[in-house]
């Protein structure tokens, strides 16, 4: 962790605990007197939404730059995936099919952390939104090559709770979807979409426009399972209508199983 500065004035924590250990009288109950950064309700207000967005930026990057990590491989795609062994347990025979796509997130996760440990386990870091589906088994692969991995939750009625195989200290809650949005693509080598539904769209053609205009650098964006992404998103007509370019059909590229998309990943040049 980083070394803290010596600093003349009080330190923000001994402040808290101080004004915290004070006489019970209307005074110090009336929620005027409570230190500003201490004050929760304070915090919530509405006029206090840009210092919310400014502390959910600086938080999780704080945290990333203290424990080393430089770049990661980003997993999207559906929470309502379930592992192989649970298939019974999907709510369509459709969604049946797309458990193999669990086990190809575990492989992957699981070759590119061992590749990451290997280099010291600052880049190649496996990010994932840190909940069920795909985004488990991402997280899982990484635990099974013995690595670490990212996990960046978002606050939802449902489907929010972290999985179980997020590195403890690298497991981030996120209010705002469009910070969460950055740090996702902050440090991003890759970007592997698995299936999944709006979220998973809505991660995949942010990328793609951030790279199409020239707002991100290009990464390999890795599609897996043609026949899904061809089903739900024809690509070519858009191009055919003119509504994107036909060199915009080279931002992605369709792969089937994790050891092709590593290959993709490894013999990447700009």
């Amino acid at each position: 962790m980083t070394t803290q500065k010596s600093s003349p004035f009080p330190d923000a924590d001994k402040d808290r605990d101080i004004a915290r250990d004070i006489p019970d009288t209307p005074q110090t109950r009336a929620p005027a007197y409570r230190l500003a950064f201490d004050d929760a309700e304070f915090m919530g207000r509405p006029e206090l939404r840009p210092v919310r967005l400014q502390l959910e930026l600086m938080k999780p990057e704080l945290i990333l730059q203290e424990l080393g990590i430089e770049t990661t491989i980003v997993l999207f795609g559906g929470a309502r995936i379930p592992e192989p062994a649970l298939k019974h347990t999907a709510r369509t025979p459709k969604l049946a099919e797309l458990t193999a796509y669990y086990d190809q997130a575990r492989r992957f996760a699981r070759i590119m952390t061992e590749h990451s440990m290997r280099e010291g386990g600052k880049n190649h870091v496996i990010v994932t939104g840190g909940g069920p589906g795909v985004m488990e088994a991402g997280n899982r692969g990484a635990m099974d090559a013995g690595g670490r991995s990212i996990g960046l939750n978002v606050v939802l009625p449902h489907e929010q709770t972290p999985n179980p195989y997020v590195s403890p200290e690298l497991c981030f809650n996120f209010h705002y979807f469009g910070i969460r949005k950055m740090h996702f693509l902050m440090r991003a080598e890759a970007l592997c979409i698995f299936p999944g539904g709006f979220g998973t769209l809505d991660e995949l053609f942010e990328a793609l426009t951030l790279i199409q205009t020239r707002r991100m650098k290009p990464v390999p964006v890795l599609l897996f399972g043609h026949e899904f992404w061809e089903g739900v998103i024809n690509f070519k007509a858009l191009a055919e209508a003119g509504t994107i370019a036909d060199a915009d059909l080279a931002l992605f590229k369709y792969v089937e199983t994790a050891e092709e998309a590593v290959a993709i990943i490894e013999t990447w040049e700009v």
